[in-house]
Formats: C-alpha cells, structure tokens, sequence
C-alpha cells in the first residue's frame, strides 16, 4: 500500500505479520491501543479502521520523518489518533499526559524501517551511500561516524560482537581503526569486505551495521525500559505484542514475558520463595509467529520477524 504524500514516491510501506498482529490485539469499537514504534502507520492504520467507530490508538516514534508520514496517512480517522515524537522509553509517562487509559493493546515494532533503509542521508544501509550517521530521533547526539572514529579498538571489537554477533568483530575493528577517519557507509562496508571478505550469504558488514545502530539508539536498554512500562499501562485481559529481528532482541522479550508469567523467579536451590513475586503476563504464544513463505516472498525484509504476545493478568 502506498503511503500518501511520502517524501520518497516510489517507497512502498509492507507492515508485517499484518494479520498476526491484527489477530494478537484483537481491535474492536471502544477500545484504546499504543503503537509505540508507529513509523509509517501500516499497523496502526489497520486497527484504528477495524476498531471503528470509536477506537482510539495513541501512536510514538523516535523519527520525526517516520511520523511525519504516520501523520498523513492516519489524518482521517481524525481524534481517533494522537501522535507523539518520543522514543518508546517515555511510553508511560506519555500516556499519562495523554489522559489514555484503560489500554487494551500495546504493539511494539522494533527494529529499522524500510523508510529509514532508502534514505540514504540517514546512514542506515551500505546499499545506499551515506554519512554514518544511523540516528532515528536526529536529536541525539552521538552518531555512528562518533563510534567508528573514536572509539579505542578494543571499545569498538565489543560493541560489534555484543550488538552484532560477528565472530569477526576483533579484525573488523582492527580494520577500522587502521582506516580511519571514515565518513560513509559505502568507506566503511568496504573496510569490513576487506578484513573479513564473502563467507556467507549476508554482505559481511550487515552485522557492523547493526551493531552501531543498536548502539547509537540505545536501542536493547530502551526495549529492556519499556516492557514492564508496557504491561503496567495494560488493563487486565490486554495484549502485548512484541515484533523482533534479531536474536538479542527476541531473547530480550522471551525472557521478560517468561519471567513475567511466572509467580515465583527465586534462584532454583531456595528451598523457600522469598522473592514475593506475582505472574502479570500470561504468554499467549508459546513460540514466536513467524511470516509466511508468502510473506517472505512479497517482503524480504520480513524474513527475521518473529512476533511474541503476551495478555496482562488481573491484579491481586
């Protein structure tokens, strides 16, 4: 589906797990939800229209630009909407501000946009020659080109291995570090082709890059913020539905909502629960929903997603 009035007239916005997400927050009249990553309104857009006549969703993004789009698409539903610049680590705070409970829903879709992807002034992508740059709320102040020409060798070995999981990571940063100073996406893709070279399907900076934008964006301490926020805004019986692409940020989720559905998480050897604990999740999906062969096919960048719901339990 087209996004109207987008500053990129040839982008087309592909939410995923459409219906899975549909089918987790089950949107119907009168109810309130939270998208807390809006970004170009493809979720939104589908449960305020299915939640009509009277359904009102409260949309968040960090990027100014994504919800500049979110913004036009969604002007019809009018009062229905409210959309806010912030980052998802405010999400309570804003709803509160917002006067927006109870919540029945709350959607969390992480990760980086195909928007942001094909900007190349974003410094997102080495598919697109940029500054790296790879903040989504252009307010912040460190950037990727901060972390690349500054940071000590060492510094820079563990973020790429932490964030991206490259058994390289020790020669990437090496590599970088001898090349410095780098002011592009294309110079530094290039710098990680050559200390690593094609070992397997993926260009070999895809992990770099993620990498820097995990740590740019803060984004797993943002995430690890936001998930008990989530579930205290929640009204019993209401959703959390958690979109991942990696592994840091799926184990992240599963071992919350674990935790959370559970009574007691004193160490195993206790012999008495000391903790206190009361279970305020119940886990909905017992394994992550992934996309279809169909899905993938018409959305490549889909392939990674895994989707984990979990229901708010009532209070005790």
């Amino acid at each position: 589906m087209m996004v109207d009035n987008h500053p990129f007239p040839n982008y087309t916005h592909k939410s995923v797990l459409y219906q899975e997400v549909l089918a987790a927050l089950r949107p119907a009249p009168g109810k309130r939800f939270i998208d807390g990553t809006v970004g170009g309104g493809g979720h939104a857009w589908r449960i305020l229209a299915t939640s009509f006549p009277d359904g009102q969703l409260l949309g968040m993004d960090a990027d100014p630009a994504a919800l500049q789009v979110a913004r036009d698409r969604l002007a019809a539903f009018g009062p229905r909407v409210t959309l806010v610049q912030s980052n998802f680590v405010r999400l309570e705070e804003i709803a509160k501000q917002c006067e927006f409970y109870p919540i029945h829903g709350v959607l969390l879709d992480l990760g980086i946009s195909s928007m942001q992807l094909i900007d190349a002034t974003r410094g997102f992508s080495f598919q697109h020659d940029g500054p790296l740059d790879m903040r989504m709320d252009p307010n912040l102040q460190i950037t990727a080109a901060n972390l690349v020409n500054d940071l000590p060798a060492k510094e820079l070995a563990d973020l790429i291995w932490h964030y991206g999981e490259d058994r390289y990571a020790r020669r990437i940063a090496q590599a970088i570090v001898a090349a410095r100073p780098l002011t592009t996406t294309g110079e530094l893709a290039q710098v990680v082709a050559r200390a690593v070279g094609r070992r397997e399907r993926i260009h070999p900076a895809t992990r770099t890059f993620q990498a820097l934008r995990i740590a740019v964006n803060e984004e797993l301490s943002a995430l690890e913020t936001v998930l008990p926020q989530a579930v205290r805004v929640l009204a019993t019986g209401g959703r959390l539905a958690v979109i991942s692409f990696h592994s840091l940020e799926d184990r992240l989720v599963k071992n919350f909502f674990r935790q959370e559905s559970r009574d007691c998480i004193c160490p195993p050897k206790m012999p008495v629960c000391s903790c206190q604990h009361k279970a305020s999740l119940k886990i909905v999906t017992r394994h992550p929903l992934v996309p279809s062969d169909r899905e993938k096919a018409r959305n490549p960048r889909s392939r990674s997603a895994k989707l984990r719901v979990a229901e708010k339990l009532p209070t005790t």
